[in-house]
């Protein structure tokens, strides 16, 4: 493929004749856009009789072009990049099979001669464009095309300009949807926070009347420990003084008996 295309280079030479370059009837499949554009003082270039049928974006880097026959090819469509060729003045696109055209087109300002004849339009271009059967009717071809493909392009800003619109709308609503979402988030890990710390509250508050409780009690049990003791001391005089009672009876009635035996034995 590198022979081949410097062989374009070399043959390129060959094929340039003052400021034109004729590449017709050379069975090319594809544009040497690169060795082309070593030539900027070629400002026409004839590439009919081929087998084109697309030209790469890198067409437009050509924009030293005033003339641009592409006749008798198999084009099925043109680069968005052919609107870059602001110089170009003269358009052959005869018999080729084309049903449309970039809107860029309408950047061609200084575009005056345009033949879009034996090529597969769609309606409405086809009758904008026109017969193109002399130089009249192409000189109008151009003029009217252009003037087309202006409307058009309007649309198509407006249409873009609709879509970015829209795309931004969404991208806000996208950005708002998610703020939302992100205050929902905040609102919630601030919710189970407040949760969090309400049952540690109440866990705190239930270990405080726990702990209240629990020395309520024992110093309730303090405070009925004396009591007990001197009921139980209370409970145990009575026996004492019985006792000392049963003792002095006891002792009292052994003097009565020893008073009485001493009688006795006085009488005996």
């Amino acid at each position: 493929m590198n022979r081949m295309n410097k062989g374009k280079v070399l043959n390129l030479r060959d094929k340039i004749s003052d400021n034109e370059m004729d590449l017709s009837l050379c069975n090319l499949t594809e544009v040497p856009v690169k060795e082309l554009a070593a030539f900027p003082k070629a400002t026409v270039l004839d590439l009919s009789c081929n087998n084109l049928t697309t030209l790469p974006p890198e067409f437009g880097s050509l924009s030293h072009l005033v003339k641009l026959d592409l006749s008798k090819n198999q084009l099925v469509s043109l680069p968005v990049e052919l609107g870059r060729l602001v110089s170009l003045q003269h358009l052959d696109l005869y018999n080729n099979k084309l049903t449309s055209l970039p809107t860029s087109i309408s950047q061609l300002r200084n575009l005056k001669w345009l033949d879009l004849k034996d090529n597969p339009l769609e309606p409405t271009l086809a009758k904008v464009a026109g017969d193109c059967l002399d130089e009249k009717q192409c000189k109008q071809c151009a003029f009217r095309v252009l003037q087309h493909m202006k409307v058009l392009q309007v649309e198509v800003d407006k249409e873009r300009e609709r879509r970015l619109l829209k795309e931004r709308e969404l991208e806000k609503k996208k950005e708002a949807q998610q703020r939302a979402k992100e205050a929902r988030e905040r609102e919630a890990r601030k919710r189970e926070k407040a949760e969090e710390k309400e049952r540690k509250r109440r866990e705190y508050d239930a270990q405080r009347a726990a702990r209240a409780a629990q020395e309520r009690k024992e110093k309730e049990e303090k405070s009925a420990e004396p009591q007990q003791a001197h009921t139980v001391v209370e409970k145990a005089a009575p026996k004492t003084k019985r006792s000392l009672l049963a003792v002095t009876l006891r002792s009292c009635c052994c003097c009565c008996w020893w008073v009485r035996l001493a009688l006795w034995q006085s009488v005996s």
